[in-house]
């Protein structure tokens, strides 16, 4: 499943890090959805795979089940969370906050060289398009919103957009087969308001781009419903 990381000895200054690291890596597979929601693991088997003790493993496995990604069941199997659409739309209201207020900011803070950056992003998201390579994509989606944070000057905004969208991005990773056009299309607009320095034509299409999310759940659930959280609605 996974190959061993490149971990510091475990001596007492590194036991952190290495814990830090397990997360790190196993918060990468479950959002990137190599690790899907219902896959069951165990502590004995990552740390066997990955190189590492059992005590980094079960603190990250706590660190996973805080943030909502893991359920840890005593006496039975850990396993990878569903989707919970009420964690999703919460996590979406968080980035909308902060994200619509950032690019507002950013309208007057971002120079000529910040929008060329922003520029040469949208060509490799283009690029990215047309050889149909939707994991690249992703990453560049998300790099397009980091950097208009922290050129803004206001990279503590992406830190606690980071720490929050985790439950958008399994729901996103499901939406590259037929969203990653929309997307492309919403930061172009996004991109033409901060050169055309509107801040509320910035506001809105930052609004409108991250309110997709809201009927995409809806035809995602429809069509992977087995990784999802039975609910009656989104309330």
């Amino acid at each position: 499943m996974f190959a061993p990381l490149p971990l510091p000895q475990l001596d007492q200054n590194a036991r952190t890090l290495v814990t830090d690291a397990v997360f790190n890596h196993l918060q990468q597979q479950v959002l990137a959805l190599a690790l899907p929601p219902g896959t069951k693991i165990s502590e004995v088997e990552v740390a066997k795979q990955l190189g590492v003790s059992r005590q980094p493993v079960r603190d990250a496995f706590y660190r996973l089940s805080k943030l909502g990604f893991l359920d840890i069941r005593p006496q039975r199997a850990t396993m990878v969370s569903l989707i919970s659409p009420k964690a999703v739309l919460q996590a979406r209201f968080i980035r909308n906050a902060l994200e619509v207020e950032t690019v507002r900011t950013a309208v007057t803070a971002l120079t000529d060289d910040d929008l060329a950056a922003l520029r040469d992003l949208i060509e490799q998201q283009r690029a990215a398009m047309a050889k149909r390579d939707k994991e690249s994509f992703h990453t560049l989606d998300d790099q397009f919103h980091r950097e208009i944070c922290t050129r803004a000057g206001l990279g503590f905004t992406w830190e606690l957009i980071a720490e929050n969208k985790g439950h958008m991005d399994r729901v996103r990773m499901l939406s590259l087969s037929f969203a990653s056009q929309d997307a492309f299309h919403d930061h172009e607009k996004i991109l033409a308001a901060l050169e055309a320095r509107d801040i509320d034509g910035a506001a809105q299409a930052m609004r409108v781009h991250l309110a997709r999310i809201l009927d995409q759940i809806d035809r995602i659930q429809a069509d992977h419903g087995e990784l999802f959280e039975p609910q009656t609605g989104h309330s």
